[in-house]
């Protein structure tokens, strides 16, 4: 049903290389302009009217609690002797830190995230131990903000130190050998840089214990490049410092190091930017990185830091057709995990390089997290699938042994449930993978309700994982449905840039091809499917409605990225110019996205109903992109179906998001989805 016209209506006109173009809604960008708050007022007033007469939303609401209330494992890390690990309940907004002498035992609580903020929307998203388990660096962040607050706890009295470091993003917390301090990046104090650099002037520092941040001493800049990022490691033997450098989201990045007892310049020890390097461990005297430079797949080389030169590097694993990930060194055995059709497997190996066994995890799974200690040998890994939450293996490389020492709860019934992968053809003939799961009696006779999830960018493979959300719609008789679509790293480097540039248009019909493989195997019918992404996966479900609205009975659009021509104004949007062109600087650039940015590409027509959602503090996909986008659709509409927009509260991108929040939202998202897709709870 079209909306009416808001009151206000920009005459905005910008023009790109002699193009012009209109962009009606550019005072939604103000979120501090009345008349944008009475607009966002009045969305939300009637979104919340929408959902609260669902007469599904109620019984939908007590299933996800029982769903979500299972506990649930992260995997452990040991720090001289203690295994220290998260863990939630069940229907905890935060998981707790807890610590026991072994995985057998009963944990103690070290930290629990939920007492220091009653709404749950205060989130621990990062740790780092001292060497000997004496200090905890830990962050903070706030209302799902990227943002992060570090404090310092001693862990054997448990008391606070009494200084805070702020202005800190997604930042490495590297300890020195002797526990007096720590490395960390930060970003300048708001005001005193333009207010446009706020996320650009990173810099390296380091934080003397019980002293003021404003004592902090600078590591390292580059004023001549802002945009560049900083992180550090030590070597195992705590001689060399590492650092590495980066920028914004490419998949490149350059190494260098030091003395650790030095203060002069880092020396280059992969600093071409050709691909991207990360320090694994040392080796009788040489450095083991991972790299994609040569090997878009990624590889294993050994490099002498005396003569760091790429003539001199020694190739210990060679890159395969299976992707390399979670490189681990742990004395003189390496762990791996490869990537093979988008889902893990892990082997060990020598550090020379001599393959030693496959370990024996199931099939069909995501590997999470992978932690070892390197004196005894010990590796704790953490894996998931569509079927199953994260369970914790512990592999004893000594005694060759491996075995389930965590198992979270909440799980779906191998005996009634499975996924199956399928490969179907996309517009240019290439085979894309997907993961089908369901209920094993489903025949296919066209009639199922069908979820199909897509990201397509980034680097960023949809593996398997586990949902509980999506384990109820599983339950309920719909199957879901995950593409892994070109923009991903599924297939390493070249499948990733398949899906940039130029080639963006073809992640969409990557996508769409899906849909139209589930309708013609008989699975669905256009009726009865629904897409669904989450911010560059926003971009994707939005640029295919504008392109199938006949498609689809149900569109769920996550704090999309639809504005395709400003998107690089705002916040960290500049560092996706690696991925998606810039606009203004290039023509070439232009003109692809023209023709594929959601906002702009949006037809008066009839379309299916669509679920728009963003959050009023989102720092990363600001809001303007989903306010746009709803208010354009709104506009075009000329069906019955409801176009919505939920705008949430004290909330970002989703990091940290507490699980009452998480509850509520798919709430609303499963109410539309059984609605609309004729789904009984």
């Amino acid at each position: 049903m079209k909306m009416s016209t808001p009151v206000t209506k920009s005459a905005a006109v910008d023009t790109y290389h002699g193009h012009e173009v209109r962009d009606p809604y550019r005072w939604l960008e103000d979120t501090e302009y009345p008349e944008t708050k009475a607009w966002m007022k009045k969305q939300t007033q009637r979104t919340r009217s929408y959902f609260d007469a669902l007469p599904v939303r109620t019984p939908l609401q007590k299933n996800l609690a029982r769903r979500w209330n299972a506990g649930r494992f992260f995997t452990p890390e040991k720090v001289n002797g203690d295994y220290y690990y998260q863990k939630n309940d069940g229907l905890q907004n935060q998981p707790v830190l807890c610590r026991s002498s072994s995985l057998s035992a009963e944990p103690d609580k070290v930290m629990d995230p939920n007492e220091l903020n009653p709404e749950g929307t205060t989130a621990l998203t990062a740790l780092s131990f001292s060497n000997d388990g004496t200090w905890l660096a830990y962050a903070l962040s706030e209302n799902g903000s990227d943002w992060q607050t570090i404090r310092i706890r001693n862990l054997q009295t448990g008391k606070e130190l009494p200084e805070t470091i702020r202005w800190c993003k997604f930042t490495d917390l590297t300890w020195t050998k002797d526990g007096s301090g720590f490395y960390y990046s930060r970003y300048p104090e708001p005001g005193t840089v333009p207010e446009q650099d706020g996320n650009n002037h990173n810099r390296l520092y380091f934080h003397s214990l019980n002293s003021p941040q404003s004592e902090d001493l600078l590591i390292h800049e580059r004023p001549d490049d802002k945009e560049l990022s900083f992180g550090a490691a030590f070597t195992d033997d705590h001689r060399h410092l590492i650092l590495q450098s980066w920028k914004g989201t490419e998949n490149k990045s350059r190494l260098y190091y030091r003395e650790a007892a030095s203060d002069g310049d880092f020396l280059p020890l992969a600093s071409d930017g050709d691909g991207y390097y990360s320090y694994i461990g040392n080796s009788e005297g040489r450095f083991l990185l991972y790299t994609t430079a040569g090997a878009p797949n990624g590889r294993i080389i050994s490099v002498d830091p005396e003569r760091p030169e790429k003539e001199h590097w020694l190739e210990v694993i060679p890159e395969r057709d299976s992707v390399l990930y979670f490189p681990k060194m742990a004395g003189d055995h390496l762990i791996v995990a490869y990537m093979e059709h988008a889902w893990h497997r892990v082997e060990l190996y020598k550090t020379d390089g001599t393959y030693v066994k496959k370990l024996g995890l199931p099939e069909m799974i995501s590997i999470s997290d992978i932690q070892v200690s390197k004196k005894d040998g010990e590796v704790l890994i953490g894996y998931t699938s569509y079927l199953s939450p994260i369970t914790v293996a512990r592999y004893l490389i000594e005694s060759d042994e491996l075995g389930i020492v965590l198992e979270s709860g909440g799980g779906l019934d191998p005996d009634l449930y499975t996924t199956r992968q399928v490969f179907y053809p996309s517009t240019d003939g290439k085979q894309i993978p997907m993961f089908i799961t369901s209920r094993k009696d489903l025949k296919p006779d066209g009639s199922h309700p069908v979820l199909l999830y897509g990201y397509g960018g980034f680097n960023i493979s949809m593996t398997p994982s586990f949902n509980a959300s999506n384990a109820m719609f599983i339950e309920d008789g719909g199957i879901y449905a995950v593409a892994n679509i070109r923009g991903g790293g599924e297939y390493g480097e070249a499948w990733h840039q398949g899906g940039t540039f130029a080639n963006k248009p073809q992640v969409f019909e990557d996508f769409i091809s899906a849909a139209e493989w589930l309708i013609s195997e008989k699975w669905t019918a256009p009726a009865k499917i629904a897409i669904m992404g989450a911010s560059n996966g926003g971009l994707l479900v939005s640029a295919c409605l504008n392109r199938r609205p006949d498609l689809y009975g149900a569109v769920i659009c996550q704090v999309p990225v639809t504005d395709m021509l400003r998107y690089h104004k705002f916040t960290v949007g500049r560092f996706w110019t690696s991925e998606f062109g810039h606009p203004e600087k290039n023509e070439e650039d232009f003109l692809n996205i023209i023709t594929y940015s959601p906002l702009h590409n949006i037809k008066e027509r009839e379309h299916p109903p669509v679920l728009i959602t963003t959050a009023d503090t989102d720092d990363r996909v600001v809001p303007l992109h989903a306010m746009k986008y709803a208010a354009a659709l709104q506009e075009a509409q000329e069906g019955e179906a409801p176009i919505l927009l939920r705008i949430e509260q004290d909330a970002g991108h989703g990091l940290g998001k507490p699980v009452s929040k998480i509850i509520d939202e798919h709430t609303d998202i499963y109410s539309f989805l059984y609605t609309h897709l004729d789904l009984d709870a």
